[in-house]
């Protein structure tokens, strides 16, 4: 009854610091002739609730693509057609054909904030909850703190409530997923993955530690038994799932590929604006977008890309286990972040989220890289006069962590999952004893550096001929602090022995 209670507290205070975050400014406010992702997802649903579905991806005179076009799954286009059927009761000239165009206004403002509070109490935080309820040796505090700092990550409320997005949607969906499988319910984890999936085509980024970790169950149930049966059942319930939510655009072939072109629009080019990945930091010193074709950029990224998490991959399709799993969807997410063709800032969202889950198993390192994936957005926050909301909610979830965690205590070697590994460098590495002394200094620098840079970023203008500075810096800062956390996860990944002990249980 207590952990229900204090449950209860964890999910109205997360609330409210969404609430409070959403009564703050949002993507484009008044800045015509395109505003920004509010008025996209006002116009995704002016488009789905006025035009015949066979026009929602097409160009037409009712449908300028180059206006908002709507270029996510078809789950996303169904949640818009919701909103704007809710929208008309309440006011149709939130989503007149053409007119509504750029519309602001107080109450349309709060309808729209409304939307993703809703999806946030009916998808997102039912998850987290349960998913945090129902971890194996903790301590109900253990479990209230990890609640806790999760509903709190700045990042994720930031963009969905300040900014304006339905991140938490797909997100939510992924984490009913993960749930599922943690329970062997394999059919129900793979349909709720694969309404992730179809609500955002980003979803991709864990969908190989989804593949490989199924795929090595029915390997080690064995292929000429239950393990065929398996597979076949998964393979059913994606078949399935994919068609029933792709049925309305399966009219033709020119319907299904068009779609496709607005999901994957390769000539777009490797990145956009200032995204803390390999490509965008390498380009100050190689233009490597003017130089290279779109297409060999496509193929480069995806070489280098597959190149990343394929140790990882093929660690979990052998040595299946949920710890293992979860590290994985974090290094999978997290190299397609860094390496992938055409990656948006708000992509380290789909890192940071599986981050969250392991906050219980290592909190220092998952403190820490949540505080820079928040950093690493700090540009777009600004932009979106968000600067207060996000010293606030940073500040809040550090003290957060700290409080529920004591994470500066949990630096050792075990503490950081890497006994394994120095273990393995006994004898080579002499320093690795100081690690935890190490470790402490590196994060306090961290955030330093982070807070310094916000700072210079907030208060003085950039020379005028580096206009790009502040955001090249947190750009190239965010991905140096990624790569390390790349090496520091598939560290753990390929030296843990806990997975392979829990693998043998499973087998």
């Amino acid at each position: 009854m207590e952990k229900w209670s204090l449950m209860t507290i964890t999910v109205l205070l997360g609330l409210t610091v969404r609430w409070t975050v959403s009564l703050g400014s949002y993507s484009g406010a008044g800045k015509p002739p395109m505003y920004g992702d509010y008025e996209a997802q006002r116009h995704w649903q002016e488009v789905t609730y006025n035009l015949p579905i066979r026009q929602w991806y097409f160009n037409t005179s009712d449908n300028n693509l180059l206006y908002w076009g709507l270029d996510y799954p078809p789950l996303t286009a169904y949640h818009s057609f919701l909103c704007a059927y809710v929208a008309k009761l309440i006011n149709p000239d939130w989503i007149a054909l053409h007119t509504s165009q750029g519309y602001e206004s107080q109450p349309h403002k709060l309808f729209m904030r409304a939307t993703v509070f809703v999806a946030d109490l009916l998808v997102y935080i039912p998850a987290v909850i349960l998913y945090c309820c129902c971890l194996k040796e903790t301590s109900t505090k253990k479990k209230v703190s990890s609640a806790l700092c999760i509903l709190l990550y700045p990042g994720l409320i930031l963009i969905d409530h300040g900014h304006f997005q339905y991140n938490s949607v797909s997100l939510g969906f992924a984490l009913w997923a993960i749930l599922c499988l943690s329970y062997d319910w394999d059919l129900l984890g793979s349909m709720a993955f694969c309404l992730a999936l179809n609500y955002k085509q980003m979803e991709l980024y864990h969908s190989l530690p989804f593949f490989c970790y199924l795929l090595g169950k029915c390997f080690k149930k064995g292929l000429k038994g239950k393990g065929l049966i398996l597979l076949i059942k998964i393979a059913g319930t994606v078949v399935v799932s994919f068609a029933v939510c792709w049925l309305p655009f399966c009219t033709d072939v020119e319907q299904i590929m068009q779609v496709l072109r607005r999901l994957f629009p390769i000539d777009r080019g490797l990145f956009e604006d200032k995204v803390a990945n390999i490509w965008c930091s390498l380009s100050v010193l190689i233009k490597i977008k003017s130089i290279v074709s779109p297409q060999t950029q496509l193929k480069l990224s995806c070489a280098v890309t597959f190149l990343s998490l394929l140790p990882t991959c093929v660690k979990l399709t052998l040595e299946p286990s949920l710890r293992g799993f979860k590290f994985a969807l974090v290094s999978c997410a997290l190299s397609f972040f860094l390496f992938s063709f055409q990656v948006h800032e708000k992509s380290i969202l789909l890192v940071s989220v599986p981050v969250c889950l392991i906050i219980n198993e290592i909190p220092f390192m998952a403190t820490w890289f949540l505080l820079v994936s928040t950093f690493s957005m700090l540009p777009l926050l600004l932009k979106d006069g968000l600067l207060l909301a996000y010293t606030v909610t940073s500040l809040a979830f550090l003290s957060a962590c700290v409080t529920s965690f004591s994470i500066f205590e949990k630096t050792s070697a075990e503490d950081l999952q890497l006994k394994s590994f120095s273990l393995s460098l006994k004898g080579y590495v002499s320093w690795f004893k100081s690690f935890p002394k190490i470790v402490k200094r590196l994060f306090l620098l961290s955030v330093t550096v982070m807070g310094i840079l916000t700072l210079l970023s907030a208060t003085m203008n950039p020379p005028e001929r580096l206009p790009d500075l502040f955001p090249l810096a947190v750009s190239i800062i965010s991905c140096l602090h990624f790569l390390f956390f790349l090496m520091y996860f598939n560290i753990v990944i390929l030296w843990d022995s806990k997975s392979s002990k829990s693998q043998k249980k499973m087998s």
